[in-house]
């Protein structure tokens, strides 16, 4: 009886710390200035100090600013020295060491299910989740759509206003609505 106890109390006690931080971080972390601006407050420590309890992963030097709306966050995961920029709405994403994501990038891991014709589409329940990959060391521009069960390559370059339809090669760079091919980096 006592294990049993101790067990569901430290249950307890886990969800309502992890409901605390949820709270703060969607009431005042969220709402804090901007990274790099004279009157931050600290304000990028405390996002990364709150999402660090929320998160899947939320690796070291971890930036992410004002707005950004995290859905799923137990399955997000966030490198080390990443970060999102302001208005980003996120939903089950691995992001790998190094990304500079601009602002306003939204990227949705789920789908609606819209199969049967006798129920209404509002009324069907989800697929599953399918996290979208970003690898190491890439450069998403602002405004980027990306779909679901994605993956954009090492080192590879995703410009403005881009919708990325489908996985994107490693030190590739794309662009457009779809995304396509428009080059690669070179090496010096």
């Amino acid at each position: 009886n006592r294990a049993l106890f101790h067990k569901m109390s430290t249950q307890i006690f886990s969800r309502i710390k992890r409901a605390f931080f949820w709270l703060f971080y969607n009431l005042v972390a969220k709402n804090l200035p901007r990274s790099y601006v004279a009157y931050s407050f600290g304000a990028r420590q405390i996002r990364s100090f709150v999402c660090k309890r929320l998160l899947g992963y939320c690796g070291k030097n971890v930036n992410i600013e004002p707005k950004v709306f995290f859905y799923l966050m137990s399955k997000t995961k966030i490198g080390d020295n990443s970060g999102i920029g302001m208005r980003s709405h996120v939903e089950a994403v691995e992001i790998g060491k190094n990304v500079m994501i601009g602002p306003e990038f939204i990227v949705f891991s789920g789908n609606k299910r819209f199969d049967r014709t006798d129920i209404p589409m509002i009324e069907q329940t989800s697929d599953e989740v399918s996290p979208v990959i970003i690898e190491d060391d890439v450069w998403i521009g602002s405004r980027v759509i990306i779909l679901r069960r994605r993956r954009v390559g090492h080192g590879s370059i995703v410009g403005a206003g881009s919708v990325v339809t489908k996985n994107v090669e490693p030190y590739s760079i794309v662009a457009g609505n779809p995304a396509r091919l428009i080059g690669y980096r070179k090496s010096r």
